[in-house]
């Protein structure tokens, strides 16, 4: 819902601008099904309505809706309890809604929908019945530093590939967002945080045209996810990650591949370097 809210205010949406779900889920990322239970949840407090046949809208002026900051940092503040619950190793591979339900302390239906983000995200899988098996994720130093050695190796393959082509339109975003986050990470949530990185990486796969590289890293960032919501707590690094993703646009964009590739695999590799000193301090190997 605050996503769909934040989105509207991005773009200086005015009364009665279509809301189309595809469009929001494509943006954010996510399944069209969470992308319509927030619109109609949105419809029942009055900021959005709905036509037959033709779908959402905006209630109001973008400028003028209200902050539903409050219940949303509630839900963030349970989304990194299981995390590190998770992580810790005080929840099982499998648990009940009922069990989350006396863990967490949230009304049924808002666990259920922070439960289907988890499933969204891809570290939690809903079981028949009342239950929820949680994915694989990363638990040593060395499986952590294992995979980011091995995302330095196909990403920087992936810049080379000869069906690479630029999208100028990704590009562009990719760009702004890389810009923003630069003046605004010490205030971002860790899930923004994680959100960007991934999509920066991610698009750059889509360019290189071969689903075979995507899937092997969007696998990799759904088993790394847990840790490097751990490890944001230490922003020290974000500033010059940004840089340097920047510095990957520039360079590809001036069609210099081999310097991009490069870069790509000294980014992620020293990336992968910090990141495991850090894990390392954190979780037992």
């Amino acid at each position: 819902m605050n996503q769909i809210l934040d989105h509207a205010r991005a773009e200086g949406f005015l009364c009665g601008q279509h809301l189309p779900a595809q469009s929001l889920a494509d943006a954010f990322r996510v399944s069209r099904a969470p992308v319509v239970a927030a619109l109609r949840q949105l419809e029942k407090i009055g900021l959005v309505r709905s036509e037959a046949n033709r779908g959402f809208f905006l209630a109001r002026d973008a400028a003028g809706l209200p902050d539903l900051g409050a219940a949303v940092e509630a839900e963030d503040e349970v989304y990194f309890r299981i995390a590190e619950d998770r992580l810790s190793g005080r929840l099982h591979d499998r648990t009940s809604t009922n069990e989350f339900l006396r863990h967490y302390g949230l009304t049924r239906g808002r666990m259920l929908k922070l439960l289907h983000q988890i499933e969204d995200e891809g570290w939690i899988d809903r079981l028949p019945g009342n239950g929820w098996q949680f994915r694989e994720t990363l638990t040593s130093t060395k499986a952590y530093a294992d995979a980011y050695a091995f995302r330095a190796a196909i990403e920087r393959e992936a810049l080379l590939l000869p069906g690479f082509r630029i999208d100028r339109e990704a590009f562009a975003k990719a760009r702004a967002h890389q810009q923003a986050l630069l003046s605004s990470y010490d205030r971002e949530s860790r899930a923004a945080i994680f959100a960007r990185n991934v999509d920066f990486h991610e698009m750059l796969m889509h360019c290189a045209d071969n689903g075979f590289f995507l899937d092997a890293v969007r696998r990799l960032n759904r088993i790394r996810r847990l840790i490097e919501y751990r490890i944001t707590t230490d922003r020290s690094r974000l500033p010059q990650q940004c840089r340097e993703h920047l510095q990957i646009l520039d360079l590809i964009e001036a069609g210099d591949m081999t310097a991009a590739a490069d870069f790509l695999f000294r980014h992620i590799r020293d990336a992968g370097i910090s990141k495991a000193r850090q894990f390392n301090q954190q979780v037992p190997a």
